[in-house]
């Protein structure tokens, strides 16, 4: 199994930009997908985006496309999520999570085999 570890969260102000790092580790799957989800309080599971290691093209949920980017490093195994003009409403958990193979819709958890353990992203207005 994957295991995955995110870090980069922290408290910016509206309009200021982040990039999350998922690091992966563990086994490694030749038809897997990455994929980025948040949830914020009180608010159900977000998909945001995800990368498909048959293609490598990003796939992007609506309300984040044009504002976030993914990337990857292959070499050290990192999924990055750069965030820019961030809103309060960006504020929430963030995740990213594993499949051994790709499923189809991006946005069902159930979907994902791997999860890690977040990182906490506050924008301020």
């Amino acid at each position: 199994q994957v295991q995955l570890r995110e870090s980069g969260g922290g408290s910016v102000q509206a309009g200021d930009s982040l990039r999350l790092s998922c690091g992966t580790s563990g086994d490694t799957y030749t038809g897997y997908a990455l994929a980025w989800f948040r949830q914020a309080p009180g608010k159900e599971q977000e998909w945001l985006a995800a990368v498909r290691s048959s293609d490598g093209a990003p796939y992007y949920a609506d309300s984040v496309k044009g504002r976030f980017a993914l990337s990857r490093d292959s070499a050290k195994r990192t999924l990055y999520l750069q965030m820019n003009n961030l809103k309060p409403e960006d504020t929430a958990f963030y995740y990213c999570a594993a499949s051994e193979y790709y499923r189809g819709a991006f946005d069902l958890t159930h979907h994902w085999d791997s999860w890690g353990q977040g990182t906490q992203v506050t924008v301020s207005s």
